[in-house]
């Protein structure tokens, strides 16, 4: 496992779209057990509106990250996206949010696949090239706007949302990585083949041997690497498909909820995919203290996590108010219904004769 120490988060920045369905209605709409989004602890969802996509989120989160880093786009050397709902089929994401930057043709962009933890793939390019010393400052990205077939337990919580993270060096960072470690099986819980609209899922098999496996054991090896345990960790943020899967995860590591509930953005906003533990990560930044080590672990589906010891530095209070907080995010919000959450997300299509 690499150990770090050159790297670090110089800024961030967090988007999600203001339209939210509320999971009883989803519940009423297709009959569904009034048990399972309490099961979940699934309130709310947040639907990116018709001029809203990956690439739109990706953007937006960038142009904050941005503001925190407080550097010109023109600084950047590298822009990585990671999402599994790109707008195009064919043809990068990652350069339509550099060019609409403004960042430099002279720079390396790619868009990543890895189910939810695509983003951290970013990031961990990120950290290496900074390390390396190939790069001074990357772009990682990770936003989506999931998709999930309708009246499927996935309704409930597929959303919209995303965040980016510049990376640049440990000087100037307001949290620098100790180190990360990745841990990645093939375990087929989650997937959906090329022409089909919606992705099927092994219902109970996505939570164990697939989601809980892959986080314990990467958080695991990140500790043993580090020489870490548990209660080193101020606070601590996973993967968030709902609201419970990173409390029972946090308990199975041995963590207290306490350190867990700060970074849980889930029951308000849904499931994210990318985007979910980074706007969680996001969260906790914005209200940490200098000198706090968190645990983020993402979890991407087919399956694999990424574990990262990040601490906290005293810069961070120089950067937390020059953009959006999630809390922003959070609170801004409007209802809608099923119907109109079907037309926005093109579910709903008029056929004409």
């Amino acid at each position: 496992m690499p150990t770090c120490n050159r790297s670090g988060i110089v800024g961030w920045g967090v988007y999600i779209p203001k339209y939210r369905l509320r999971a009883d209605d989803i519940i009423d709409m297709w009959g569904l057990d009034y048990d399972s989004a309490t099961s979940i602890w699934i309130e709310e969802k947040a639907v990116g509106n018709v001029d809203e996509d990956a690439v739109t989120i990706g953007y937006q989160a960038s142009v904050y990250a941005l503001m925190r880093a407080g550097i010109p786009p023109s600084k950047i050397d590298a822009v990585y996206f990671g999402t599994e709902s790109k707008p195009y089929a064919v043809k990068p994401s990652a350069t339509i949010v550099a060019d609409a930057l403004g960042i430099k043709p002279k720079k390396t962009a790619a868009d990543l696949e890895f189910a939810c933890k695509a983003g951290t793939e970013a990031i961990r390019l990120g950290i290496t090239h900074v390390e390396s010393q190939l790069a001074s400052y990357i772009l990682a990205i990770g936003a989506d706007t999931a998709q999930g077939s309708p009246g499927d337990a996935l309704d409930l919580t597929v959303s919209s949302g995303g965040a980016a993270y510049v990376i640049g060096s440990k000087s100037e960072a307001v949290a620098y990585f100790e180190g990360f470690a990745s841990y990645v099986t093939d375990t087929p819980d989650f997937w959906r083949r090329d022409g089909v609209p919606y992705p099927m899922h092994g219902e109970g098999f996505t939570a164990e041997p697939a989601y809980f496996h892959h986080i314990v054991s990467a958080a695991k090896l990140l500790m043993e690497e580090l020489s870490l345990k548990p209660s080193d960790f101020d606070y601590a943020v996973f993967h968030q498909p709902n609201g419970r899967f990173p409390l029972k995860v946090a308990l199975m590591l041995g963590i207290p909820k306490e350190k867990v509930l700060p970074g849980i953005v889930a029951p308000y906003i849904g499931n994210t995919y990318n985007g979910a533990m980074l706007i969680g990560l996001a969260k906790i930044l914005e209200n940490a203290k200098p000198g706090v080590r968190i645990l983020a672990v993402s979890y991407g589906s087919g399956a694999g996590s990424d574990a990262f010891s990040i601490v906290v530095t005293d810069k961070i209070l120089d950067v937390v108010n020059k953009a959006p907080p999630v809390e922003y995010m959070l609170k801004r919000r409007a209802f809608i219904n099923y119907g109109e959450y079907m037309k926005m997300r093109n579910i709903l299509k008029r056929y004409r004769l």
